[in-house]
């Protein structure tokens, strides 16, 4: 019998987990459930005779996939799928898929939030500002991206964005694109980062383009922390006193914010972008849904790494 693992250290919410169990016993598949797990080898053993894997922020290295000698399928139940080695996963024959845009609205809504509790002075009880009427600039157009832009056109602000693979999309939908990352943060009161942390978008926030922000800037961060170059934001958030920077990921440099920069900067202690309910189950049934149609029709719409 196929079985599907689900290992998740940050579990999905127990509705998720009973509707994509219920996917993949129709299926006739068995399902393992491994959650909150703090030992690899726990990991490496329940892997060892699985033909699917579904995780979520769970590292699949190189002895993992080692480690499952069975394996045929790992999918990521979300967007960004740096955790896994893909590369390897293709050497071995192991198809890698994603599950784009199941998660898109909880993490802009976040973002949106975040805008609103940096403006608002981190609700210290001073006057702070309003959003209608700022421009905010993105920096990618993804699906969470698509999602900010819906939001914060409905709160009344002016949105910019700059892309390099989504300019038709972006210009059809009303968006005015920039020709540059540099020409994005110097009209932005407010940046939202949505870009993978790989290629080109890696360190893309860097000296370069925030020396080029308006003052009383917000820079908000849901994407990943390796598309920041942190010296550089430390030494902006250090020249720049009127900056604030707020993220669902804690920086490798979060010693020297708290240090030297308190009352400008938020980080969620884990990431939570993904954290609701709504996402849990959309991206978790979706991952059961794409492992039952590529085992079963070979379907691999969303395999990230065929090349």
């Amino acid at each position: 019998m196929t079985k599907v693992l689900i290992a998740t250290e940050k579990p999905f919410a127990p509705a998720a987990v009973a509707q994509i169990s219920e996917v993949c016993q129709q299926a006739g598949y068995q399902v393992q459930l491994l959650e909150k797990y703090t030992d690899e080898q726990a990991l490496l053993d329940a892997v060892s005779d699985a033909q699917a894997l579904i995780v979520r922020s769970d590292k699949v290295d190189q002895q993992v996939l080692d480690a499952a000698s069975e394996l045929k399928i790992v999918v990521r139940a979300g967007a960004g799928y740096d955790n896994v080695d893909t590369a390897y996963a293709k050497e071995k024959g192991i198809c890698v898929m994603n599950t784009p845009g199941q998660n898109s609205n909880a993490v802009a809504e976040l973002a949106i939030g975040l805008a609103i509790y940096g403006i608002r002075n981190f609700f210290d009880g001073t006057s702070g500002g309003e959003l209608r009427g700022r421009t905010l600039g993105l920096h990618g157009y993804g699906y969470v991206a698509r999602n900010v832009h819906r939001i914060a056109r409905g709160l009344g602000m002016n949105v910019k964005v700059f892309t390099r693979y989504s300019k038709a999309q972006a210009s059809s939908e009303g968006l005015e694109v920039t020709s540059s990352l540099e020409e994005l943060y110097a009209a932005s009161d407010i940046v939202s980062i949505h870009v993978p942390a790989r290629g080109e978008h890696l360190k893309s926030v860097s000296k370069e383009v925030l020396q080029h922000l308006k003052e009383n800037a917000l820079i908000i961060n849901t994407a990943r922390k390796e598309v920041v170059n942190e010296e550089d934001l430390c030494a902006f958030m250090a020249s720049r006193k009127d900056a604030k920077y707020l993220s669902d990921i804690t920086p490798d440099c979060a010693d020297k914010f708290k240090a030297e920069f308190e009352g400008r900067y938020f980080f969620s202690p884990k990431k939570i972008g993904a954290q609701t309910a709504e996402a849990n189950l959309n991206a978790g049934v979706a991952a059961a849904e794409q492992i039952v149609a590529y085992l079963e029709n070979g379907d691999n719409t969303f395999q990230v790494n065929k090349n």
